[in-house]
């Protein structure tokens, strides 16, 4: 039961952005309380609202993105429409956006112009490469980060073209940086009293992720630089994907004690007193005996078979899941990483939750997405805008909504 407010309730955020990393950043801000104001261009929106999976016009990409927001749509070429979006943003704590450098300085909304009147603003930018640096004005999406980061030359097979991630890893792990970098700023702005701007850039955070690469090369000499394995780590024996009869498994028994559970198991007494193997360093330089003895046991048995006799044993284990086998798993449902919401358009819709869990409050978002300027009336009567001085911006154009908004 929820006995205290969310952590962020009484911050507003103005969400000048658009696709996934920025949205995501605002859409977290959102679960902690955060009064999140989307602002979007007049007819198309966020590019993320024609982005696949599409269903009666409504993108589930979007409404992942946005759920808990209020939707203001406006035109910013036109004077009425700018001055709008300043005093938004003067009424604001927080700023997100996620254009290429130089973008917004251009409109009168970069941090220099909006700090001016608002010096206690939190203004956070999300770009490929980042506001500073020689390759800062060039364009870039998390694909390119994960190529430049040296992430996908580790993954794949030896030899082969590295995969493609299929999650979003660049952006999603730079959002998660950017959340706390905001609140950071907030919480130093209650001693500093002035904002301050966050410039954060997918290539960084990706870069900032080698819990590995980077020490073992220099601290190496420069002789040491990871390569693809396939399915396996070869420095942490034994840590891999295994086939069994009716699909994969993966085994993490690179702790001493686990290998030796392990090792008891599959070959008795014999394995696990074989002395090469007692430390990892051993079992990295026999890495390829021990691959073939493991996969020569997993083979033997379906998935579940292994599962269940690995979990005798205290050995971590899991089976290669599916999205489908994921929703139906109960720890997931257990732990409400699916939320729930109505939709005015789709009705019921079940999309993916956020991993925030506080004892005393419920940071969980049953507002789904907003139609495209769903909330242009509510957020200019909060900026002190007369009714009638809304209702002629609604008439010319500078607040537009979509038809199902019914503004």
């Amino acid at each position: 039961m929820a006995t205290q407010p969310l952590p962020l309730a009484g911050i507003r955020v103005v969400d000048y952005s658009h696709f996934l990393a920025g949205p995501f950043v605002s859409r977290c801000l959102a679960a902690l309380g955060a009064e999140v104001i989307k602002v979007e261009r007049p007819k198309e929106g966020d590019a993320g609202r024609s982005h696949a999976y599409l269903v009666n016009g409504q993108s589930g990409y979007y409404l992942q993105q946005n759920m808990g927001k209020q939707g203001l749509c406006v035109n910013i070429k036109d004077p009425r429409g700018l001055e709008l979006i300043k005093k938004l943003v003067n009424s604001a704590d927080v700023f997100v956006e996620n254009y290429r450098p130089g973008a917004l300085k251009k409109l009168g909304l970069g941090y220099e112009d909006l700090a001016k009147t608002n010096p206690g603003l939190v203004y956070c930018s999300v770009s490929a490469y980042g506001h500073t640096g020689p390759d800062a004005p060039r364009p870039g999406f998390g694909l390119i980060a994960e190529a430049k980061s040296g992430i996908m030359a580790m993954v794949g097979s030896p030899g082969e073209a590295p995969p493609l991630l299929r999650i979003a890893l660049g952006d999603m792990y730079t959002g998660a940086n950017a959340v706390g970098a905001i609140c950071a700023a907030l919480l130093g702005r209650v001693k500093s009293g002035r904002g301050q701007h966050i410039d954060l850039a997918l290539y960084d955070c990706l870069v900032s992720m080698h819990e590995y690469a980077i020490q073992c090369y220099t601290l190496s000499g420069g002789q040491d630089i990871p390569q693809q394995t396939g399915h396996d780590l070869p420095n942490s024996t034994l840590y891999g994907v295994f086939t069994a009869k009716d699909g994969y498994v993966v085994i993490a028994a690179q702790v001493d004690d686990a290998w030796k559970r392990l090792a008891t198991l599959i070959g008795g007494e014999a394995l696990a007193g074989d002395a090469r193997f007692h430390t990892q360093a051993g079992r990295n330089a026999n890495r390829l005996e021990i691959l073939g003895i493991v996969r020569a046991w997993v083979a033997q048995y379906t998935v579940a078979e292994c599962l269940s006799i690995l979990d005798g044993i205290d050995v971590p284990c899991a089976k290669v899941q599916n999205i489908d086998e994921v929703l139906a798993d109960p720890q997931i449902q257990a732990r409400g990483m699916v939320v729930e919401q109505q939709h005015p358009v789709l009705g019921p819709i079940r999309l993916g939750n956020l991993p925030f869990h506080f004892s005393e409050c419920d940071t969980t978002i049953t507002t789904p997405a907003p139609l495209l300027g769903q909330h242009n009336r509510d957020v200019a009567a909060s900026l002190g805008y007369s009714p009638a001085q809304i209702e002629a911006m609604v008439a010319e154009g500078v607040l537009y909504a979509e038809a199902a908004a019914g503004t």
